[in-house]
């Protein structure tokens, strides 16, 4: 079955089977960017593709779902845009490699998908889709760019869709030109609003922000509340490379920025992150982060789960992040979990 290609135009849902949840929940893991090329291309090429997913791969498959944001295409044609001062392009095995590590979905609306050009996107989605991984956000349309990729479990639709806020504009898509889904609201609203007559859940990506800024922007926060008033259960966000704070609004959960996953460049800045494990049972039923080394001088271009004082310490950091909206994370058995069970949660949409 040909997956990207088939959400696109028919819409027709992946069917993963429950390993590790129940009949009625689904356990969604969510990361933030993922790009390898850039200064890690020698260790790729080195230890392979499936090197910086080794050491994070046992907690990635533990669950039904993966996603993270793709950010740049998968291909080894297409022109670099060069009126930018950084263009990345990832070998086509680093599709088989995400696969591999558990993923299911990315998401393709962000400011390096067309570094290589239109021709570079439809070869990214052959790859992905030859690899079993469905996609969102990008496309030969704005229509493709605006469909969502919808993953079936256990009976269960989650719909998933991802809009970039970023430049260059020249990469939004158009009626006639490839390209990403551009962050408009009239798109993305309306967008909701049908995968919500569709799917039993929506997750939304957003990629927006300022990079190495640990604040959200006004216009994020406005946003976010946006979707979710529309009808999104999660907004995922991504493009700042450092963690941003998480949100419960309404029924809704929003991490504002989820930071670096397995990022093929050698930034200070970008120094930890978490997976987001999300449980999802009639609605959310919980929200657990696995606190990360994503800084690559340390890592090596593989991230590493950080437990006891090191983990505490990004949890900690999180959570003053996350200060300005009352979120609390508390600790359970060894595990963090975000508070769900305050009075927002009764609020209706």
């Amino acid at each position: 079955m040909r997956f990207c290609k088939a959400f696109i135009i028919f819409l027709l849902p992946i069917t993963v089977s429950a390993t590790s949840a129940s009949a009625r929940e689904i356990v969604l893991n969510a990361v933030g960017d993922i790009m390898m090329a850039g200064s890690g291309v020698s260790v790729y090429k080195k230890l392979g593709y499936d090197y910086p997913f080794a050491a994070t791969k046992a907690e990635l498959q533990r669950g039904d779902i993966a996603v993270g944001n793709l950010e740049s295409p998968v291909a080894r044609g297409g022109r670099a845009f060069t009126e930018k001062r950084y263009h990345y392009r990832s070998a086509p095995q680093a599709a088989a490699a995400l696969r591999e590590a558990g993923f299911s979905v990315v998401t393709l609306a962000n400011n390096h998908m067309m570094d290589f050009g239109p021709s570079a996107l439809a070869e990214t989605r052959r790859h992905l889709e030859n690899s079993g991984i469905a996609c969102t956000g990008a496309g030969q349309s704005l229509a493709a760019a605006r469909q969502p990729a919808v993953v079936q479990v256990s009976g269960r639709k989650i719909a998933f869709l991802a809009y970039s806020f970023t430049y260059p504009d020249t990469f939004y898509a158009t009626v006639n030109r490839p390209g990403t889904a551009p962050g408009l609201a009239r798109y993305f609203r309306e967008d909701i609003a049908r995968a919500r007559e569709m799917a039993d859940y929506v997750v939304v990506s957003f990629h927006w922000g300022e990079e190495n800024a640990t604040r959200p922007k006004t216009y994020q926060v406005s946003a976010a509340h946006r979707a979710i008033d529309a009808g999104a259960d999660l907004v995922l966000g991504h493009h700042p490379h450092v963690l941003q704070g998480i949100e419960r609004y309404k029924n809704g959960v929003i991490f504002y920025s989820l930071g670096n996953f397995a990022f093929g460049t050698a930034s200070r800045s970008a120094r930890t992150s978490v997976i987001a494990r999300i449980h999802l049972e009639n609605g959310l039923k919980s929200v657990e982060l696995v606190p990360l080394n994503v800084l690559n001088r340390d890592v090596h271009y593989q991230p590493k789960v950080l437990t006891g004082k090191e983990g505490k310490v990004v949890i900690d950091q999180l959570a003053r992040l996350s200060g300005r909206w009352n979120t609390t994370i508390t600790t359970v058995e060894g595990r963090y979990l975000v508070r769900l069970d305050d009075a927002t949660r009764l609020a209706k949409r």
